[in-house]
């Protein structure tokens, strides 16, 4: 799976870089015909649509960019249906929305159809839905989209391209004494690294957004490289196996399936402290999370909704995260039972489940 950037894709002026998007489908396509499975997750339906309209700066507001993306998304896919075509590859517009990850139904469609059209030799051109997302259902930027999607159709490598060549130590236009990080096995080191959110006028994302994106695919077992998509020969490097940009070493994949959507795709709607027992009985023993443990609940959730699951410090304030799932009961309903035993839940909540969270539909950190 490969992610091109607004960077790559368009100049400063919203203006397509054909000669890196030709580049790009040159390798692509004949990874196409030595028998691999290809997925493109592309940005810039904005930027060209910005282009076409003539504006000089990215839209702040929401009904701008879905206006913006409205206008670019089909004159961008066309680009890239030409290009592809012209070397022998049939392709597939799929635009999705942060509800197609996030509810399970929408989820396991989206991977029907993608699987459907890989097994049918056509190369995905994936963007987001901009024209029907909102601040509340959105990536945020492609990153994230594209993460998620290798995770659902379970990708051996995401390769994010970028204008950079790979992850710094610092901002290295800011920095002259910056390097770049080759490889990364250890996430935890990276904290130590000053890795920014600075992006392209065109752009959403920046390094950070693409560091978490690593983060969540290599969790599933998918190798992750983050280079320079507008250097010649560096995405035929990276698909060669050679060493170029910066690699996140796969790590060993704890997480089922459905347990990947939990942690990565679906948003929490609250959160609920819980004591020392139940931490105790969530990390180390692998049980459900029952309402006696439960110190507290925050934010308004439903039944089916997935909650932050945190440790209480014993005072007002929230602890250490623990875990996500999916709550068996309502926000009201889970209130009116806080610290109670079975017993004395079936007593109030005569139909109420044994447990909060089952274990089943809970994904520790």
């Amino acid at each position: 799976m490969v992610k091109l950037g607004s960077s790559v894709v368009a100049d400063g002026d919203g203006e397509p870089r054909m000669a890196a998007l030709s580049r790009v489908c040159d390798a692509l396509c004949e990874q196409h015909r030595q028998g691999h499975e290809v997925i493109i997750v592309s940005s810039g339906a904005i930027a060209r649509g910005m282009r076409v309209m003539g504006l000089e700066q990215r839209p702040s507001s929401v009904g701008e960019l879905q206006a913006a993306s409205a206008v670019g998304q089909g004159r961008l896919y066309w680009i890239y249906d030409e290009l592809l075509h012209a070397r022998g590859v049939t392709s597939a517009q799929v635009l999705l929305t942060f509800f197609d990850m996030s509810a399970r139904t929408h989820y396991l469609n989206a991977r029907q159809t993608l699987t459907k059209l890989l097994d049918w030799r056509v190369l995905p051109v994936i963007n987001e839905n901009d024209t029907t997302a909102t601040d509340e259902i959105s990536f945020g930027d492609n990153d994230f989209l594209a993460a998620q999607v290798a995770v659902l159709i379970g990708a051996e490598e995401l390769i994010l391209l970028t204008d950079v060549d790979g992850l710094y130590t610092a901002d290295p236009r800011r920095y002259a004494e910056a390097h770049i990080v080759s490889e990364v096995s250890d996430f935890a080191l990276l904290e130590e690294l000053e890795i920014g959110h600075t992006t392209s006028p065109l752009g959403s994302g920046g390094m950070r957004s693409k560091v978490v994106a690593a983060d969540m695919a290599t969790a599933a077992g998918i190798a992750t490289v983050i280079c320079n998509g507008l250097r010649p020969g560096a995405l035929e490097a990276v698909l060669a196996g050679e060493r170029e940009g910066t690699r996140f070493a796969t790590r060993e994949a704890r997480y089922s399936s459905f347990k990947l959507w939990l942690k990565y795709a679906k948003p929490s709607r609250g959160t609920l402290l819980i004591d020392e027992g139940a931490v105790r009985a969530v990390r180390e023993g692998s049980a459900s999370l029952l309402p006696v443990g439960v110190v507290d609940v925050l934010g308004d959730f439903d039944a089916g909704d997935a909650v932050d699951i945190v440790q209480s410090d014993g005072g007002d304030e929230q602890g250490r995260a623990l875990a996500k799932g999916i709550s068996n009961y309502s926000a009201e309903e889970l209130r009116q039972v806080i610290g109670m035993k079975s017993a004395a839940v079936r007593a109030i909540l005569p139909r109420a489940s044994e447990e909060a969270v089952h274990r089943d539909y809970l994904v520790v950190d």
